[in-house]
C-alpha cells in the first residue's frame, strides 16, 4: 500500500481512543444506538429498518443480497426476515422459474413503514451532527466516498 500514509500504522503501539479505526468503529456504535432508540416506538431495530429501506427500493430482492450489502452472516439475516416475516412487515416469496431463490417483498405495512424511514434516519443524522457546517459534512461525506472506494478497489485486487 504505497500510498497508505503512515500516521495509521499501529505496528508499535496499542490501540488508543483516537485512532481512526476506533473512532470510526464508535461513531457507527453509536448512529446506530441512536437510530434503535428512534426506531423502538417501531419495535424494529436499526437493522432491521436497513432491511425494509433497501427492500424499498427496488433494488434487492433476496435475503443474500441484503446480506451481502450489509454484511451479515445468513444466520443473523434469517433471523431478521423471521422476525419481520412474524410483524408481518415483509413476505418470502419463492421466485417462479427457480424455487430456490427466495425473493423477499415488503407488505403494505411494510411498505408504510419504509416510507417513514427516511425522516426517521435524516432527523437522527441531523441530531447527531448539530455543530456541523454545510462544509464539513460535506467534507466528511467526500473523505468516507474516497474510504469505501479504496475498499471496492483493494477487494476487487484481491479476488485477481
Amino acid at each position: 500500500m504505497k500510498d497508505a500514509p503512515s500516521i495509521l500504522s499501529l505496528n508499535d503501539r496499542q490501540q488508543s481512543a483516537d485512532d481512526i479505526g476506533h473512532l470510526l468503529t464508535r461513531a457507527r456504535t453509536m448512529l446506530a444506538r441512536s437510530l434503535d432508540a428512534a426506531l423502538a416506538e417501531y419495535e424494529i431495530t436499526h437493522a432491521q429498518g436497513s432491511i425494509l429501506w433497501m427492500l424499498s427500493t427496488g433494488k434487492f430482492a433476496t435475503a443474500t443480497d441484503l446480506a451481502r450489502e450489509l454484511y451479515i452472516d445468513a444466520a443473523s439475516m434469517t433471523r431478521m426476515i423471521d422476525r419481520l416475516e412474524k410483524r408481518k412487515l415483509m413476505l418470502r416469496m419463492p421466485r417462479g422459474d427457480d424455487r430456490r431463490v427466495i425473493n423477499l417483498r415488503l407488505t403494505p405495512a411494510g411498505r408504510i413503514l419504509a416510507q417513514k424511514l427516511p425522516a426517521i434516519y435524516t432527523a437522527v443524522m441531523n441530531r447527531n451532527f448539530v455543530g456541523f457546517s454545510v462544509e464539513e459534512v460535506g467534507h466528511l461525506r467526500g473523505l468516507l466516498c474516497k474510504l469505501l472506494a479504496n475498499g471496492t478497489n483493494s477487494g476487487a485486487q484481491l479476488r485477481h
